[in-house]
């Protein structure tokens, strides 16, 4: 099968998978409980692909500086800092990690 058919029918099944979301009922998405549901596994589903994404290349796992920057962001997370400072700090990492020699 051709890689293109795959393509299709990944964005046919996406596309059904949020067309079903128009159909839950507004009384179970009005639920607190639901809100706290999403809301946890949204912040698990962005830690996972973050760290994922930090220790892959391919199918090697690897530590780089981009694990530095990780662990950076996360110091600054843990200290309460805001959004953009964790994003600087991560970042700010990163480039002394490589400029210092580590990839």
């Amino acid at each position: 099968m051709n890689l293109w058919w795959w393509v299709l029918i990944a964005a046919a099944i996406a596309y059904l998978t949020k067309l079903l979301g128009y159909l839950v009922p507004a009384k179970i998405l009005a639920n607190p409980r639901m809100s706290r549901v999403a809301g946890t596994l949204t912040i698990g589903l962005l830690a996972s692909l973050t760290v994922a994404n930090a220790a892959a290349s391919g199918t090697a796992v690897v530590l780089d500086a981009r694990v530095g920057a990780l662990a950076a962001a996360a110091i600054a997370l843990w200290l309460k800092a805001p959004f953009l400072v964790v994003v600087l700090a991560g970042a700010l990492a990163a480039a002394v990690l490589r400029l210092g020699g580590w990839p």
